[in-house]
């Protein structure tokens, strides 16, 4: 599910810089989730 969220993301912050429809700095606090998120799932990983 982690990796789910973070390809939503990814996909969302990709079509805003394609469309070039950007909502202020939306777009680049969704590519910060998305690499949280990720970060997030390594360390929980590498954990158990």
């Amino acid at each position: 599910m982690l990796w789910t969220i973070v390809v939503v993301l990814l996909i969302l912050w990709a079509l805003g810089l394609v469309t070039s429809y950007t909502l202020g700095g939306l777009i680049h606090i969704l590519l910060v989730i998305a690499i949280i998120v990720l970060i997030v799932g390594f360390i929980q990983g590498r954990r158990a």
